[in-house]
């Protein structure tokens, strides 16, 4: 179990103010519980007693707040990817050249997914589990992300930025960059969240063709 998934007291990491409002504070407690079981047995062999107990609950309470497992599961989805929209859509809206703006939200992404790899790694990879009307809202959300760092990217483009072939393409490149330090992040590695999102932001200006891009720098990501 790693630093992060240690911890089941609290909020969920990443989204301090969408889990306030989450209550009553039972109810944050077993989403708080239901992440770090999810993340660390995975969510098909997660039991809602597992979850319950984490919460120091008993399975009967589980109940009152969540109908079912799956919708622990779409709760948190929802928080994380709203959060996740919330980032990349300020970076698409804000004021500078594209290839500030894809920086800046690649940076951003990045550095979420490596301080809160736990949470991320349910977010993004337990979506299959989602109910169908649950999965179809949660990937609207995915869709509009990719939407935000493709307008960018588009962006870029057209100011003579970029040199990219295909727009959208890339955009999903350099999305799966970003959502994979989920995956691999180390809280104890020599690399720590803002150094990862600085190497990645240099990456994927690369990756655009982005004139005069910064070297990536020699950060590691054990």
């Amino acid at each position: 179990m790693d630093a992060e998934a240690k911890n089941t007291e609290g909020t969920p990491e990443g989204t301090p103010e969408a889990w306030r409002d989450i209550t009553p504070d039972a109810a944050r407690r077993l989403m708080t519980a239901a992440v770090h079981a999810f993340a660390e047995r995975g969510y098909h062999a997660t039991t809602t007693r597992d979850i319950a107990g984490r919460a120091g609950m008993s399975p009967a309470a589980l109940y009152i707040h969540y109908k079912t497992k799956e919708e622990l599961l779409y709760q948190i989805s929802k928080v994380g990817h709203r959060f996740a929209l919330d980032i990349l859509e300020e970076a698409r809206d804000s004021a500078g050249t594209p290839a500030e703006r894809l920086a800046d939200a690649v940076r951003s992404f990045v550095r979420w997914h490596a301080e809160h790899h736990t949470t991320a790694r349910v977010v993004q990879y337990e979506i299959g589990a989602l109910a169908e009307d649950h999965y179809a809202e949660i990937t609207a959300m995915r869709r509009a992300s990719e939407g935000a760092v493709r307008a960018i990217v588009e962006d870029g483009v057209k100011a003579g930025d970029f040199d990219v072939p295909d727009a959208r393409g890339t955009t999903v490149a350099v999305l799966s960059l970003c959502i994979d330090v989920a995956r691999w992040f180390n809280p104890r590695g020599r690399s720590t969240p803002d150094e990862v999102g600085r190497l990645y932001a240099g990456l994927a200006l690369r990756m655009v063709g982005a004139a005069g891009s910064p070297p990536p720098g020699d950060q590691g990501h054990t």
